[in-house]
């Protein structure tokens, strides 16, 4: 497996990417699965993306049934030249919900509970934000999809695009890299940014 930009491959590819800048970014709250839209910074970041992706045919892709990764990837594929590819959307691969944190913002919290619980609740593979998921819940929806819907795609040596969040995104990145319970709190994505697996 090799996570770098395809040149001339055979092999079946699963490229990654997080949806672009929403409102909620931009104005630093907590998103989960708050439905908000894209910004237009967030707009161009898919645009740029499926520049990126333009030479890399998609045989189907998959994204959450958020409206900032619809978008996305409508953009993106508009820009690929792909506008035709199957998309399927389904809830398994929504954002983690952020409970009670869901609107509010990030600094304030963190005035009002200090820096490292905010750090523990975002981070923490097991903690749970006050009524919401850890990442090892969302972990828990993410891999059994993935393994019944889009893995077998995969194996049968097609192209795969998936277009998520930030949260959903690293449960799957833990999976394929077999990153640890700690290592992934320090892994962030970036908004926009296609990540390439050959499998």
């Amino acid at each position: 497996m090799t996570y770098l930009y395809p040149k001339h491959s055979t092999m079946p590819l699963l490229v990654l990417v997080r949806h672009g800048q929403s409102t909620y970014n931009l104005q630093n709250l907590f998103t989960g699965e708050t439905d908000v839209p894209l910004t237009p910074r967030g707009r161009e970041e898919a645009r740029a993306a499926g520049e990126k992706l333009k030479d890399t045919p998609f045989d189907h892709g998959f994204t959450s049934v958020l409206q900032r990764a619809i978008e996305t990837m409508s953009l993106l594929l508009e820009a690929a030249g792909q506008e035709k590819l199957p998309v399927t959307r389904d809830r398994a691969l929504n954002e983690r919900n952020y409970g009670r944190l869901q609107g509010l913002n990030k600094a304030e919290i963190a005035k009002q509970y200090g820096d490292e619980q905010v750090a523990i609740w975002r981070r923490s593979y097991t903690v749970r934000p006050p009524g919401g998921e850890s990442l090892e819940d969302t972990y828990k929806r993410v891999i059994p999809y993935y393994e019944e819907h889009i893995l077998p795609l995969l194996q049968k040596g097609e192209n795969i695009l998936i277009v998520a969040h930030g949260n959903s995104l690293r449960a799957l990145m833990m999976y394929l890299e077999k990153i640890s319970e700690e290592d992934i709190a320090h892994v962030d994505l970036a908004t926009g940014a296609p990540r390439f697996y050959h499998l």
